[in-house]
């Protein structure tokens, strides 16, 4: 064979062996040289990485869903206002009490003192009648030098019995009045420790009503919330128009005792109350930079000169009512059923209030919430 033959078969041979190879399965690439690599990637059946799928913005919510959560939210800080007043008739029930004991604990000092004093007395009265009169008066007469001395001692002794005879019954008023001052102070604290224990259930309450709410409102978008806001705004006016077409306002203006103009109290309370625009609801406080509704209301006729009760269901129920058409600046709006919300008039339809929790004290209309009805401070 020759030479260029040889060659020619050596190069098929070494192709054909190359060709086995790599149609063995599992074989080891090692020994076989490695191709240059491509710059270009070749795309691979198996390795094909997913294209992503375009972010989808979840569906809004829908009115009639969110007019559920407005409802939900009103019945939590509903719920949490009946539980602030309750708190805060608590708060004022132990105030009062805390005055009277105080009061009770001066009144008890003063009558121990003086039966401490009384009995004193009693103990040298008896001591001096001894020393004087341990003998029958027959005895001393007879043994006396002078009956005239003795007629004077006898009347000192008469005098001596009836100053002793009104010092044991002064011991014994003193005696008894400190029991009942004593047994009234025991009955009120015990009466402050269940105020108390009232003022802590209500705190509780509260608190536990308004994480709710907040919680509810945490779930919304930052859109949703200000839909939420709008259909709150669209229901306040719906109830302003409401009430105003029922011609309350006419009907005021043509009642010949009604008037819209305050008081010179009056006038004082809705200045007060003006000056509080913009501060913070917060439950139970009474100012100087945060209040609620009822806090609002009993700080702005303290200010007018006019102490009214603490709490709105206390107002409603202890203030003059007056009709509707009769109100004037300064009366206050008492709201729902169980008169757990109030506002101030302030003429023209319009109240200023402390809302709720989240919320600053506002002008709103009168007729935005269901109105149970109208008291005067200053009747």
């Amino acid at each position: 064979m020759g030479r260029g033959k040889r060659g020619l078969l050596a190069a098929a041979v070494t192709v054909v062996c190359a060709v086995t190879v790599l149609a063995v399965p599992g074989t080891a690439f090692a020994s076989v040289p490695a191709a240059p690599a491509d710059p270009s990637p070749v795309p691979s059946a198996t390795a094909t990485p997913a294209t992503p799928a375009p972010a989808v913005p979840p569906a809004p919510v829908p009115d009639a869903e969110l007019e559920k959560v407005r409802a939900r939210l009103d019945g939590l800080y509903h719920d949490a206002a009946v539980a602030t007043d309750a708190y805060n008739a608590a708060e004022e029930k132990t105030r009062k009490q805390s005055v009277q004991l105080a009061r009770l604990e001066k009144r008890t000092d003063a009558a121990r003192k003086k039966l401490a004093e009384l009995k004193d007395q009693a103990g040298a009265a008896a001591r001096a009648q001894y020393r004087d009169s341990g003998m029958p008066p027959m005895a001393r007469f007879l043994l006396s030098d002078n009956p005239e001395h003795f007629a004077d001692g006898a009347g000192t002794l008469l005098n001596g019995a009836r100053a002793t005879k009104k010092l044991i019954a002064e011991t014994d008023r003193v005696e008894r009045e400190l029991k009942r001052d004593t047994d009234d102070a025991a009955a009120r604290w015990k009466k402050l420790e269940r105020d108390r224990k009232d003022k802590a259930a209500a705190r509780k309450t509260v608190q536990a009503r308004i994480k709710d709410a907040e919680k509810l409102e945490s779930r919304l978008e930052k859109k949703e919330k200000e839909r939420l806001a709008e259909l709150e705004r669209q229901a306040a006016r719906k109830a302003q128009t409401a009430w105003l077409d029922t011609g309350v306002l006419k009907k005021k203006a043509d009642t010949a005792s009604a008037t819209d103009t305050a008081t010179s109290a009056g006038a004082k309370a809705v200045a007060f109350a003006t000056a509080q625009l913009g501060k913070p609801y917060v439950w139970g406080a009474e100012g100087p930079d945060s209040f609620d509704c009822s806090g609002l209301t009993s700080q702005a006729w303290a200010d007018a000169g006019t102490l009214i009760p603490r709490t709105s269901q206390e107002q409603w129920k202890q203030l003059t009512h007056v009709d509707v058409t009769e109100m004037r600046p300064g009366d206050l709006i008492i709201y729902f059923a169980d008169a757990t919300h109030v506002g101030m008039y302030v003429g023209d339809g319009k109240v200023i209030h402390a809302p709720r929790p989240g919320r600053t004290v506002t002008v709103a209309g009168a007729g935005t919430m269901p109105i149970l009805g109208v008291v005067r401070p200053d009747a």
